[in-house]
């Protein structure tokens, strides 16, 4: 009654032109009373007119362009809070695209680009450190024509969905499931609901005037706090202290809260110059109504059809990473985890457009050669090799450029030489916004010398290989502590590709301690010394992340693997 209400107030305020300096509260008081006493004890296509003459990429004094990277995870955070706090992560926490959008990338380009999407390729042969063997590598690199200037996001309909559920008043450095033995002491007194809540009023102070909002909260039920109205009639002050007053409480029902912030779009018209996106906010932990992993993504995969996109952002250490191989398979979906209040904020700052503003659907690339076979593909989270689709991503999203490199602007992959052909046949179509699809075609040739064609292909390979090794370190450890099956190390190649590896099957799920055995120290030490030649080569600052992360790892103390078997532990999970 109460929204019915103030939609009249505006109404009246449209007819008599009074709109301009009217700004209501329309947070609705009631959406969590009721709840807060039953759960008193737990009180713990842009707009772009592109001039057909644009070009970037080779020399001159061109205007700077955006770049494109892809869809899915968009940083490791998780993984490096997890073992900065001496946990050990879970394996979905770090992924080849996550990775890589933590650097800016040469793609080799050579000719301008003059339209949306130009892919360029980059080629490599190198000698792997253990085997001694050649391999052959190629990056795709994922460049633009569109000038920064000329980048403007559309209008948006923005719906937030909030995770108010017990967990997320735990800290943000602990795992809300871990036995009171197992409990570890942070330094941190803010809470994931504390940090959730900036993170979304650092996000609501990049919407403009003719952007909507709303909001959902959710716990075991969803509640709508916030109807989706223009900002330019809501009391944004208001609104934002509202958000920072929201407490923890109850179960957690994903789907219900999904649902509940899908139905905020039957309220409004859906038109071509917004662009409709759900911000869906968790430690995802879910215990009602949301046992089966596919239930929510179901729902955002429906909800994409209607071109209503979804942001996923996972709070705090115990954050289920387990999400991240769902959200990268779903069109126009991305994942972010928030590291730092202050740090999100600023990344917010330089990517809030980018990251509300899907731009290339449908991407596929055709390989074909008598001389050489997909083996791997890194930095792409959906791949078909059977076919001969080495790419097939869902979306595209604008990325920045800093001196024509594209941050996180390539996707890796691994070739095998099959033949004595040095041919390799390259075909590419997309889909923009309209859902007019491009193609374009291109030769390549490979050599046989040890030679990189440029360093951002050289860059990628050792991301790769580090990604790679911690992926493996990670199937092996978790086998010791919660998973039930061991992979063996195997030249860094994916751990998803092991048939004896399985995820974990339960969202709610426990600690597990840092630990190093020796054999994987040494192993560490040998890729630790091969990693900074590289990074002396191609001198790149940005790779000291990872150096530093190498270091944390292996000054860990050491333990067997019959010393961490035979260890005592309380495993209980209830």
């Amino acid at each position: 009654m109460r929204n019915i209400l103030l939609g009249l107030i505006v109404s009246i305020a449209i007819l008599n032109g009074g709109v301009k300096d009217k700004k209501i509260d329309d947070w609705d008081y009631n959406a969590t009373k009721m709840q807060m006493k039953r759960y008193k004890t737990f009180n713990r296509s842009p707009v772009i007119s592109p001039s057909p003459v644009m070009e970037v990429g080779a020399g001159g004094d061109i205007a700077p362009t955006i770049g494109f990277s892809v869809g899915g995870a968009k940083d490791t955070n998780n993984f490096y809070d997890n073992i900065k706090n001496g946990y050990l992560p879970k394996l979905s926490s770090i992924t080849y695209e996550g990775q890589f959008y933590n650097h800016y990338f040469d793609t080799g380009i050579k000719k301008r680009c003059k339209g949306l999407f130009c892919p360029s390729y980059s080629k490599a042969v190198t000698e792997n450190i253990y085997t001694q063997e050649k391999e052959y590598f190629l990056t795709v690199g994922l460049n633009s024509g569109i000038k920064e200037s000329d980048f403007k996001r559309k209008k948006l309909n923005i719906v937030v969905v909030l995770d108010i559920s017990g967990s997320m008043g735990s800290s943000f450095e602990k795992y809300y499931y871990d036995s009171k033995g197992n409990k570890k002491s942070s330094n941190s007194s803010k809470s994931k609901m504390q940090i959730a809540n900036r993170a979304i009023v650092d996000m609501i102070g990049h919407l403009k005037n003719d952007d909507r909002l709303g909001v959902i909260l959710f716990d075991d039920r969803a509640y709508k706090a916030k109807p989706l109205r223009k900002i330019k009639y809501t009391n944004i002050a208001a609104i934002k202290k509202h958000i920072l007053n929201i407490k923890d409480q109850g179960g957690t029902n994903w789907s219900g809260g999904y649902q509940k912030g899908m139905n905020l779009f039957n309220s409004i018209k859906l038109r071509k110059d917004y662009e409709n996106r759900i911000i869906f906010i968790t430690d995802a932990m879910p215990n009602r109504g949301e046992l089966r992993k596919d239930g929510l993504f179901g729902l955002a995969k429906k909800a994409s059809k209607k071109e209503i996109y979804t942001s996923f952002i996972g709070v705090g250490v115990d954050f289920n990473t387990d999400l991240v191989e769902y959200v990268s398979k779903t069109k126009g979906a991305n994942y972010y985890s928030v590291h730092s209040s202050k740090e999100f904020s600023k990344r917010l700052d330089k990517e809030f457009d980018f990251m509300v503003t899907p731009m290339v659907f449908d991407l596929k690339l055709d390989f074909k050669s008598r001389g050489y076979k997909i083996v791997d593909i890194y930095g792409s989270p959906v791949a078909n090799k059977k076919t001969g689709s080495i790419i097939d991503i869902g979306t595209l999203f604008p990325s920045a450029t800093n001196n024509k490199k594209v941050k996180g602007g390539v996707v890796l992959l691994k070739l095998k030489k099959i033949g004595e052909s040095k041919d390799i046949s390259l075909s590419v179509s997309y889909k923009n916004r309209d859902g007019k699809r491009y193609k374009s075609s291109q030769r390549i040739k490979f050599s046989n010398r040890l030679e990189y064609d440029n360093n951002g292909i050289r860059k990628a390979i050792l991301i790769s290989n580090f990604v790679s090794l911690m992926k493996n370190w990670l199937a092996d450890s978790r086998a010791l502590c919660n998973n039930k099956s061991i992979y063996s190390y195997n030249y860094f190649n994916p751990v998803s590709e092991s048939k004896y590896f399985r995820y974990i099957k339960n969202w709610e799920y426990k600690s597990c301690n840092l630990r190093v055995t020796n054999g994987y120290k040494k192993l560490f030490n040998l890729f630790k010394r091969e990693f900074k030649k590289e990074m002396d080569i191609i001198n790149d600052r940005s790779l000291n992340k990872e150096l530093e992360i190498l270091e944390e790892i292996i000054s860990k103390n050491r333990d067997s693997i019959d010393k961490i078997l035979n260890q005592k532990k309380d495993d209980w999970q209830y």
